[in-house]
């Protein structure tokens, strides 16, 4: 196409008509994204938006509590959790927990069902040798905050319903139910995001090319390098990347991928891409012969577990 170039859009556009007139018959036709997955698409990218939403959120929450009560930042696990928003709105400030005792927290711990493993005297005794901040944090503050990540937290599970809900009527789902590793949500994302490369490219080497888990060869003269290939669809790398993580949780074979890439000195996000490699060339053909994944066909699998 580089010798199609003009100096202007409408000269441009006239050498790309001509050529779709000539040799239109050579270009593959594009097929638009069907409506499930579409919706599904739109589903997965709003549930990503808000998990990113809530990470600031609760950032901005430990940011405020490490400069007017340290004791309640670190009193339970995560931040977020709703243990530690609720002991939040029971006490927003370290005035009302002022006179909290071992009984009043063991009661608070059974009353919102805390599941954290810590008696109620270590709890106190955590919350009591933190720092004392010089300057209390205002009640509506806290409370504000407080009330973002609850939204947060009740549209994103509000969505993960949904998403799970679409997920069960999509009939291409079944093709990928029973990859070692996913869950609702990674499966969602492997149809949302990868789905449209499988029905773009025209093979499982272009598809992992898309999705970034194909590196860049350059050569020149004597020259020869490997290197990260930039320009991908990112959100398809980071569903396939993660279900490649998962993955080796779960298949000894691609634990063995994962194992012998670190072997040879690869790094754990190179080792994860190579991964994510070989389970595109079987993800490919689950998707274009309309089989779903059998743990038990699967030839490269079966041959490591039976050595």
């Amino acid at each position: 196409m580089g010798r199609l170039r003009c100096q202007s859009d409408p000269g441009d556009s006239y050498k790309l008509a001509y050529y779709l007139r000539t040799d239109g018959h050579r270009l593959r036709r594009l097929v638009p994204v069907d409506s499930g997955l579409r919706e599904l698409q739109a589903l997965v990218r709003l549930r990503d938006d808000h998990v990113r939403a809530r990470t600031a959120a609760g950032n901005q929450l430990g940011a405020l509590l490490e400069q007017h009560w340290p004791g309640s930042k670190n009193l339970f696990c995560s931040l977020v959790s709703d243990i530690a928003l609720n002991f939040l709105t029971d006490y927003p400030t370290p005035q009302s927990a002022a006179r909290l005792g071992e009984a009043r927290m063991a009661a608070f711990c059974k009353r919102h069902a805390y599941r954290g493993g810590k008696p109620a005297s270590a709890l106190l005794a955590r919350l009591r040798s933190a720092p004392i901040a010089p300057v209390s944090l205002p009640t509506d503050v806290l409370t504000a905050q407080v009330q973002l990540l609850r939204s947060l937290q009740t549209t994103i599970a509000q969505l993960e319903t949904t998403i799970k809900d679409r997920l069960a009527r999509h009939p291409r789902a079944i093709l990928l139910a029973e990859l070692p590793g996913v869950g609702t949500i990674n499966l969602a994302q492997l149809l949302a995001e990868v789905g449209p490369v499988l029905d773009r490219v025209e093979s499982a080497e272009q598809a992992a090319a898309e999705c970034g888990a194909a590196p860049v060869t350059k050569a020149s003269g004597k020259t020869h390098g490997v290197y990260f290939r930039w320009a991908a669809n990112t959100r398809a790398r980071k569903a396939i990347t993660a279900f490649a993580h998962n993955s080796r949780m779960q298949s000894p074979w691609a634990a063995s991928l994962y194992v012998n890439a670190r072997t040879r000195g690869k790094r754990n996000p190179h080792a994860s891409r190579i991964v994510a490699r070989a389970w595109l060339r079987v993800i490919w053909a689950c998707w274009h012969n309309a089989t779903p994944y059998d743990p038990y066909s699967h030839p490269a699998a079966q041959h490591l577990t039976a050595h």
